[in-house]
């Protein structure tokens, strides 16, 4: 008797279809995180026009809390009711909070749509991820990943530039037009082509879930964003925020152990590589945030790059995450292998780190370039593949709220991360500048009020005696020193954290990973952890 050969599934290609559809996520995706950096060069005309000086910052919080608490929420939304009716509700709701922007009659207009933006961003970014893991196998998955990641990298250096020239040329209020017809053209694509195989099941929503989650999570950000900067650390402000955040979030701990459909499933927490990948993505991402935010805080307030110019700062960091980006997902392909591709990026970034803390006061602006460098290369082998072996790992009835919690592992990490080392950098700076002022010259300080600021506002540091202005660029040349030291531990525990997720082969095909066959003795102790392996 002769047996068939058993016959493999053919090695999945990406169907013209779903190309399509893979154009439409790029362009969602970059008119979300565009949106993110091209208000920035625009904002002193905007307080201008409309006012609110004393609440500037907002414009930037209102739409990055939004979209924060939402993402984890619209994750689980989606594994219930299918991703393609919340990615096109998640553009239209952007596109909405644009023309609120752009029409804009006072500040807190503007507030109000980039809050509605912020709901948009925050079901674009991790929806367009999570789309790609149900249309590309997990083997594949790392190059177009990659081109993903790589959007986020041309927008955090083209949009301020783009947001200079637009402003310039139309007005401030065309940054918020010329998203319309990007968001138009993604809208098409992903309507027209998109169409993911749902089966629809009857669901009981986690309402208290929802609601404990946000109201935690929307004061730990309150919190975390506005403390140290409109409020001190010790105010009744911030330890108030902070309090209704442990018992919001303690509640929700408790509601989701009882949830029978929960909006975060605390069982993924069980799983060693979706614990891991959270911890090493929030880690990382601290260190990512406070480079991009205090790179370039040195490059002005120390070296003395130009103002005009600030914008380029970051281009060599942003080229290295990018050209990385690419390449590493290109050869994840073609070994089937991350692990190390992430531990060597990590070390790599870690290096270029190393390097920021060997900078002084005298540094160059070539020794700068080098060390971003580093950091840009080492981001771009290591950034975009947490959410790639997550995927790799769950099931597709979780897909969507594993993806979104690990975006929402790198939000909060971002949060956290700006203001610790914010708080670093302005800690004791006026005293350090008080030692580096010569003798006799502190009178000229005014009593010590002076700060960061004095360097990085040209108006105010042609109003310095030079002296005072040496001094403090001497003061904030060792403060940012501590800034970048903090970040060698934490990228340590995100080297242990990554080295520590099991290492279990990409899937080639769109298949669910598959589950081991289990004795009848282990399938009545079966936890968890031990359900999908990526085989």
């Amino acid at each position: 008797m002769t047996t068939a050969p058993t016959s493999r599934p053919a090695p999945y290609r990406l169907s013209a279809q779903n190309r399509r559809v893979f154009v439409g996520l790029m362009l969602g995706m970059l008119v979300a995180s565009v949106s993110q950096t091209i208000v920035g060069p625009a904002m002193p005309r905007i307080v201008a026009e409309l006012g609110g000086m004393d609440h500037y910052s907002w414009v930037a919080t209102a739409a990055m809390l939004v979209s924060a608490v939402s993402v984890p929420i619209v994750g689980k939304l989606s594994d219930l009711y299918g991703r393609r009716g919340f990615y096109l509700g998640g553009i239209i709701v952007f596109l909405i909070g644009s023309l609120i922007c752009g029409f804009a009659p006072n500040f807190w207009t503007l507030v109000l749509g980039r809050a509605v933006q912020g709901l948009g961003m925050g079901t674009l970014m991790p929806l367009s991820q999570t789309i790609i893991g149900d249309i590309i196998p997990p083997r594949q998955r790392g190059k177009y990943q990659g081109l993903m990641g790589a959007v986020f990298g041309l927008t955090s250096v083209a949009g301020p530039l783009a947001g200079g020239v637009i402003t310039d040329t139309w007005g401030w209020r065309w940054l918020f037009f010329v998203a319309l017809p990007v968001g138009a053209v993604a809208f098409v694509f992903v309507a027209r082509f998109l169409h993911l195989e749902h089966t629809p099941r009857r669901v009981q929503i986690d309402y208290a879930g929802i609601a404990a989650l946000v109201l935690g999570l929307t004061s730990l950000l309150l919190a975390l964003s506005l403390g140290g900067t409109s409020w001190a650390w010790g105010s009744a402000s911030s330890v108030s925020l902070f309090a209704v955040a442990v018992v919001a979030l303690s509640a929700f701990v408790l509601v989701e152990r009882r949830a029978v459909e929960p909006v975060l499933p605390l069982r993924l927490f069980r799983r060693k590589v979706f614990s891991y990948a959270g911890i090493a993505a929030f880690g990382l991402s601290m260190v990512m945030f406070g480079a991009i935010i205090y790179i370039p805080v040195y490059a002005q307030g120390v070296v003395g790059v130009d103002a005009t110019n600030s914008g380029l700062v970051l281009m060599p960091l942003m080229l290295g995450f990018i050209i990385m980006g690419i390449l590493t997902g290109q050869l994840i392909t073609r070994t089937g292998r991350y692990l190390p591709f992430m531990l060597t990026g990590v070390l790599v970034m870690a290096f270029g780190i190393y390097l920021l803390t060997r900078l002084t006061y005298e540094a160059t602006q070539t020794q700068l370039t080098v060390a971003m460098i580093f950091v840009g290369l080492g981001l771009g082998m290591a950034m975009q593949q947490y959410a790639l072996v997550v995927q790799n790992d769950v099931t597709r009835s979780d897909l969507g709220v594993a993806t979104a919690t690990v975006q929402f592992f790198r939000n909060v990490g971002s949060t956290v991360g700006i203001a610790i080392f914010g708080t670093v950098m302005t800690s004791g700076l006026a005293e350090k500048v008080r030692s580096h002022l010569p003798a006799g010259a502190a009178s000229s300080a005014q009593g010590g009020g002076f700060d960061a600021g004095s360097v990085l506002d040209p108006a105010a540091l042609e109003g310095l005696p030079p002296q005072v202005a040496t001094a403090v660029r001497q003061a904030l040349a060792e403060n940012l020193h501590d800034v970048f030291v903090l970040g060698l531990p934490i990228l340590a525990v995100v080297f242990v954290a990554t080295a520590l997720i099991p290492a279990k082969p990409l899937r080639d095909t769109l298949d669910e990973p598959a589950v081991p066959t289990a004795t009848p003795s282990q399938s009545r102790v079966q936890t968890p952890e031990a359900a999908p392996l990526g085989g």
